[in-house]
């Protein structure tokens, strides 16, 4: 061993590992190596779309090319009115979706807080769950017509459960160390809700609204499609009964869209809300 060597060793601080720390270039890398996957994979899947149906002979009313959708797509943009059903159905998303959360939001809170209520109220709101939200929405139709509200209503019951659920465990999960402690500086049951038991449930919270900014989607999609006049799930319908494939897909092209956004605004919020949480104890995309 040289000199140089030895002093290097001798200089070294103690606990220092010998393979170098990883850079942010190597970070960058990774990420841009983990975007060209995916890229290179929604690359192929389209080629097979485009190009599979042809190769086994598949008619075009079965199985548009992708080409075929993108026409399509392009046409009803111009002259079916595309862009208002979008945003007609979009809307019926967020309004069920923002309601179901607040509703579902309420009601884990109340229950978190009194076990007694939960145990009075918990089988009515299982067989709530339980029942087929499809069977609601010509329930709805009859009351309310051809309106929007049938299908917030829809996406108001798809919606409320999963974050309910979510905000009940973490009310009741809550550690009770904490509590004791606020208790001992003579801290509210308010205070002890605002500043212990509400931050402990935000981590649920969002997981709660992950899964209910895409069910809000499938909930106004179906009553759309049992009673609309208007939307994504009315175009489905319409380009289904006129054996329009492509139309078919434009229209499961735009909900997706619709369900993505949703999603990420959530995800985007959740960051926002929870910067604070270390990176191990929130949910990933």
């Amino acid at each position: 061993m040289s000199l140089d060597s030895s002093t290097a060793s001798v200089n070294a601080p103690v606990g220092a590992s010998s393979h170098p720390l990883p850079t942010k270039g190597a970070g960058m890398s990774k990420h841009a190596f983990t975007l060209t996957c995916s890229l290179a994979v929604l690359a192929v899947v389209l080629a097979a779309w485009q190009w599979v149906p042809g190769w086994l002979g598949t008619p075009e009313y079965i199985w548009p090319k992708f080409t075929s959708v993108v026409t399509e797509g392009f046409r009803m943009w111009h002259d079916g009115n595309l862009l208002e059903h979008f945003g007609y159905t979009a809307l019926e998303v967020v309004l069920g979706f923002i309601l179901g959360a607040m509703l579902g939001l309420f009601v884990g809170v109340v229950l978190g807080l009194s076990p007694t209520t939960e145990s009075i109220l918990s089988p009515y709101i299982l067989a709530l769950q339980i029942a087929p939200k499809v069977a609601f929405a010509p329930l709805f139709v009859m009351w309310m017509g051809y309106t929007i509200y049938p299908k917030i209503l829809v996406g108001i019951l798809i919606v409320f459960f999963p974050i309910m659920i979510n905000v009940l465990s973490a009310i009741r999960t809550v550690d009770p160390d904490m509590v004791n402690l606020v208790r001992t500086l003579n801290a509210s049951r308010w205070q002890i809700f605002r500043l212990v038991e509400f931050p402990s449930s935000l981590p649920a919270l969002f997981s709660g609204l992950r899964i209910g900014s895409t069910l809000a989607v499938i909930g106004v999609t179906v009553g759309e499609l049992v009673g609309g006049n208007k939307g994504l799930g009315f175009l489905l319908v319409d380009s289904e009964g006129q054996g329009n494939t492509a139309g078919v897909f434009v229209a499961i092209f735009g909900l997706t869209v619709i369900g993505i956004v949703a999603y990420a605004l959530v995800v985007w919020a959740e960051r926002r809300c929870l910067h604070y949480v270390p990176k191990v104890n929130t949910t990933t995309v």
